[in-house]
């Protein structure tokens, strides 16, 4: 018996009963923490937090020195009676100066952003709360490096270094997003990606061609959405989030939930957002030096089968701007065992139709040009399929594979003022992509390498409608009635070398082969003289950095990189009206684009508490595409849509040049003061044989200045946002910067702006979150660079999150 005791009392001594657990906590949002390492300089034990921000540091006991460390906050040392004292729940401080940061899309696998030599921003999914925007177009604006244009509120084109829409690629969890009639002019695709549900967005500025293929030549927007949690234990882990929103300048009502369910080896993650847009209300503030510009006097309403003119009762309010967007995301994760990990991603999203703004605003002869032009439902639809392997072997230690389905609808509908004929125009696309990217590590080198191929078919028609009697006939469609498809394969490796401590080589290349075909048989309505247009182009693309760290605190970068975009079905086949009075005609004969770019970056890092520096970059611009005058059966005009219009078409320019910089500054003043700064500058133009014509696309100075203001439970942000002017004679006039809209009518160029803005949140508890903003606070009426619709007035936002 006294033998069994003493063995008793020895477990009981070896293995205490009441372990020690520890709670870290984000001392703003008093979220948990997950991945936070613990330890002890005298110890050589240490422990990272769980999915619930736990840990068990009982073996770190009467330790006078713990530390808590994250990449992303601040690192604090409390003694065991310290955390004693705050009853074992540690807050901790997000700091503004990240130097260790992951990144994931430079790459395609995380790796430190201090060793990658090419620009990435991150914005993660705290800040994307606390941005609280309306959709992922203006988290992009927000970004500060990022300027989007917006012909109607339901959209938001992305404008990179002066690259936009199929110029710029948009990859949503390793799926890249342009499609075979992504457009040279203005986009609108990224409103279909649900910024609530982001858990991280990273933008690459400049070419991304190695990694990704065609299309990225600005730079590449990352979207990584949320993934189910599985569970630490055998209990059932739920995460369940849920907020309601209103703005008044919007007249917005935002409703969301998502909930994750978890067991250790199997998981499902829910979200469903809804959003109803009204009318958009302008700034009431004007400079008189622009009169009236951007007033909605009039818009049209049908009465007794008859178009009327009406007066709006007050020309601030953008009528016929308001939409519907739903948006449906569905995760399953499945881990058998460790290392292998399944994933079928579910996403979905639809809009309401979407008026295009601008052209409700055209007049003709004194009267409305339209009485109807709206974008029907934008649809995405995708299905993916992900397999995560992380078990080293000899040919990897970590391998992805993505098989993804795509169908996406694109419809517009428009009808002349006063006419009875409403005219439809849809694309439906079915596009399948299939992804295998691997990494392996030998000694001091980085190897990663893969294959991606997709497949785009486009399906276009086209139809008339007699809106009194319903009759209805066959229409010119946009893209070739008969059909078209786009298909690309390719091989890609990149490498990274930490040849010392200080000096680190990035480096890569890409072969890449793109075939376009498109049927022109069907001659009804342009008997264009060819039939068929087959191409297929090949291109190799390389990069080569370099990031030199000679002593603490100081950063310099270069890297040089090709990019290369082939011509998809928008550029070669569609015709369609660009501007009032110019018809876009096919162009068999086009080319693909290339460009070449360098980029220098230097920055230095003050006690890792500020961080200022700079990247400048030039890009040498091959082939561009651009638009420029041509002919149809010999002739430099034809009669579209009941008017005669010029014929203008997609051309390689030849020789262009784009150059630039962006500055930056980050400080922690204090622990719970910090300040972000962000100019941005680019200059573009087309080579000519005399003077040097304005390239489309190049948005004027820009930037944004920050000061946050983080305290237990509160949060605040003072921001102002800037936009230098555009004179009129920087516009290319025949491409897609919309001077005709967009700038000033009177004085002849866009105006330059300034925005105050304030933003606030108070975490009542763990469980209940207020946000208040105000934006626009001197009510200023302003338009952003290239956009055919004001920005919003003074906007009140009220937000209301719960967290389970």
């Amino acid at each position: 018996m006294k033998s069994i005791f003493l063995i008793l009392l020895t477990v009981l001594c070896a293995h205490p009963i009441y372990a020690q657990e520890v709670k870290v906590i984000d001392q703003g949002n008093l979220q948990p923490l997950q991945k936070v390492l613990i330890y002890a300089g005298q110890s050589s034990y240490s422990i990272s937090t769980n999915v619930k921000g736990r840990a068990d540091i009982t073996q770190l006991k009467d330790n006078d020195s713990i530390v808590f460390s994250h990449v992303s906050y601040q690192l604090e040392v409390y003694s065991w009676r310290q955390i004693q004292a705050l009853k074992f729940v540690v807050p901790l401080t997000e700091k503004s100066v990240a130097l260790n940061e992951a990144v994931v899309s430079a790459s395609k696998f995380a790796e430190k952003a201090e060793d990658v030599a090419q620009p990435v921003q991150v914005i993660k999914a705290k800040e994307l709360a606390f941005m609280n925007q309306q959709s992922t177009a203006d988290v992009l604006q927000n970004s500060g490096g990022v300027m989007v244009q917006k012909s109607q509120l339901g959209g938001g084109s992305p404008i990179i270094r002066g690259f936009e829409t199929n110029k710029v690629l948009m990859v949503i969890d390793g799926v890249r997003m342009n499609n075979a009639i992504y457009r040279g002019g203005h986009l609108q695709n990224v409103i279909t990606v649900d910024n609530t549900m982001l858990d991280k967005l990273e933008i690459v500025y400049g070419p991304g061609s190695v990694v990704y293929g065609s299309d990225a030549l600005g730079g590449v927007m990352h979207f990584f959405t949320k993934n189910p949690l599985l569970a630490d234990n055998d209990k059932l882990l739920v995460k369940a989030n849920a907020f309601t929103r209103y703005s008044s300048a919007y007249a917005e009502g935002t409703g969301h939930v998502d909930f994750s369910l978890g067991k250790q080896r199997f998981a499902s993650l829910t979200s469903i957002t809804y959003s109803n847009f009204g009318d958009l209300m302008q700034g009431n503030q004007r400079n008189p030096f622009y009169g009236d510009w951007g007033k909605r006097n009039f818009y049209v309403k049908r009465f007794e089968n008859r178009d009327s003119v009406l007066t709006n009762s007050n020309p601030n309010l953008q009528v016929g701007s308001g939409y519907q967007q739903f948006d449906l995301l569905q995760k399953f994760v499945f881990q058998p065992k460790k290392g292998v990990q399944h994933l079928l991603n579910l996403q979905y999203s639809a809009s309401s139709d979407i008026n295009r703004y601008d052209r409700l605003t055209q007049t003709r002869n004194g009267e409305p040009r339209f009485a109807e032009w709206y974008y029907g439902p934008q649809e995405r639809l995708m299905a993916a399929y992900s397999l995560h392997l992380s078990n080293p072997t000899r040919l990897y230690d970590e391998a992805k594979t993505t098989l993804a389905y795509q169908q996406i609808v694109e419809s517009r509908h428009n009808r002349n003022f006063q006419s009875d004929n409403l005219d439809h125009r849809t694309e439906t696309l079915d596009i399948f992509t299939l992804n295998a990217d691997f990494a392996k590590r030998i000694d001091e080198h980085e190897i990663r390498y893969g294959i991606d191929a997709w497949y785009n078919g486009v399906d276009s028609k086209g139809e008339s409608e007699n809106i009194i009697t319903g009759d209805r006939k066959a229409l010119d469609s946009r893209y070739p009635s008969a059909g078209s498809s786009m298909q690309s394969v390719a091989l890609y490796l990149t490498h990274a070398w930490e040849i010392s401590k200080k000096l680190i080589l990035n480096d890569g290349i890409r072969f890449n082969v793109v075939g376009l075909e498109a049927d022109f048989s069907d001659k009804r309505f342009f008997p264009f003289p060819f039939n068929q247009v087959q191409q297929n182009n090949e291109a190799i693309n390389g990069n080569l950095g370099l990031v030199y760290l000679p002593c603490e605190g100081w950063r310099f970068t270069l890297f040089g990189a090709t990019g290369f975009r082939a011509p998809n079905i928008d550029d070669l086949s569609k015709v369609f009206e660009s501007v009032p009075g110019s018809v876009v005609v096919p162009n068999p004969d086009l080319k693909p684009e290339y460009t070449w770019n360098i980029d220098l970056g230097i920055s230095k890092t003050f006690g890792k508490k500020l961080e200022i520096g700079a990247n400048v970059f030039h890009t040498w611009y091959r082939n561009a595409i651009t638009v420029q005058g041509g002919s149809f059966q010999g002739s430099d005009s034809i009669v579209y849509d009941g008017q005669k219009s010029g014929v203008i078409s997609n051309t390689n320019a030849g020789r262009a040049y784009i150059y630039g910089f962006n500055a930056f500054l980050r400080a922690d003043i204090t622990p719970h003061f910090s300040i972000v700064n962000s100019v941005n500058y680019t200059y573009g133009r087309i080579e000519t044989d005399s003077t040097p014509y304005p390239l489309d696309h190049i948005p004027p100075v820009f930037g944004k200045s920050s000061f946050q203001l983080k305290m237990k439970k509160f949060r605040a942000e003072f921001i102002v946002f800037y936009s230098g002017a555009k004179r009129a004679s920087d516009y290319n006039l025949l491409g897609e910067d919309n001077v005709a809209f967009s700038a000033d009518p009177v004085n002849g160029y866009m105006p330059a702006w300034v925005t105050l803005n304030l933003r606030t949140a108070y975490q009542v508890n763990r469980y209940l979150r207020v946000q208040v903003a105000l934006d626009n606070i001197l009510d200023q009426n302003y338009r952003v660079y290239a956009s055919n619709i004001s920005a919003p007035g003074r906007n009140l936002v009220l937000t209301l999150r719960g967290n389970f």
